[in-house]
């Protein structure tokens, strides 16, 4: 992915660490496609601690959607799991708050509005098998496009775990049939980033009306000889948030992640 960032003007970081600084110094703000490649990203969910032990059960319950990286202890910002610096109050480039279910407001840190009762949660994400499949030489549309991967709620419900409960999103790459079956093997390397595709082939059967038209992240063509392949995605708690409404939580944006420490290689499981 090295190469097809800079064919886009992507400043590439080194590490996962100095990606992170980089966003809190304000000087990366867009997605994190791509942006230190062979470090691992993740989805992020801020809870109260109140609801902090249903969300961790729904993700126990929901692997797939929700492959659990870490969780912070309430009111602490640091991820030592993740990176000895982390503050997740500043090193992810767009967050979202969402009251009683509702996105209100974009920012780009929480110092305004952390609270002492917050547990965050960070949940892996594609980005990290995507790594893989350029490397064996599939082509990524978003990524060649630099555009946001495409996202959609679909009609997969999840196994509800006390308040939360919902549609599993997910995310599509299109592929031409011999690099679909070849990402199913890689992908299923990855559990900790969601794994092998849920669905491969009719849009319309997992409740995608148009798939030009997704919910979150960036339209790309499927070609005529091509299958839109599509993996569970970590914005599934997003949705979650949305039907089960709680009163004050805050999530990242689409497609800007927190860069951790970790290395994409030690999540294969091969």
């Amino acid at each position: 992915m090295n190469a097809v960032a800079a064919q886009q003007g992507l400043r590439i970081f080194p590490t996962g660490r100095e990606a992170r600084l980089a966003v809190r110094r304000n000087e990366h703000r867009g997605p994190t496609a791509g942006i230190a490649p062979g470090y691992v990203q993740g989805n992020l969910a801020i809870l109260p601690k109140a609801l902090a032990d249903d969300f961790f059960r729904f993700c126990q319950f929901n692997p797939k959607p929700c492959p659990l990286l870490a969780a912070s202890e309430p009111g602490d910002p640091r991820l030592p799991a993740l990176g000895d610096d982390v503050d997740i109050r500043t090193d992810i480039p767009l967050y979202r708050i969402w009251r009683n279910g509702e996105m209100v407001a974009e920012v780009t840190d929480l110092m305004d509005v952390w609270r002492d009762d917050l547990v965050a949660f960070l949940i892996g994400c594609s980005f990290s098998f995507e790594e893989a499949l350029v490397e064996d030489g599939i082509e990524l549309r978003h990524i060649a496009c630099g555009t946001n991967v495409p996202m959609w709620r679909t009609n997969i419900q999840t196994r509800p775990a006390g308040v939360f409960h919902g549609p599993m999103v997910v995310s599509m790459r299109p592929m031409k049939p011999a690099d679909a079956i070849r990402a199913v093997q890689i992908t299923s390397r990855f559990p900790a980033v969601h794994g092998a595709p849920v669905h491969i082939g009719k849009p319309e059967m997992i409740g995608i009306k148009d798939i030009m038209k997704p919910d979150y992240g960036d339209p790309v063509e499927v070609k005529d000889d091509e299958l839109p392949v599509f993996w569970a995605c970590g914005v599934t708690p997003q949705s979650v948030i949305a039907a089960a409404k709680p009163d004050f939580c805050i999530t990242h944006a689409p497609g800007y992640m927190l860069v951790t420490d970790l290395k994409n290689s030690r999540l294969s499981i091969l």
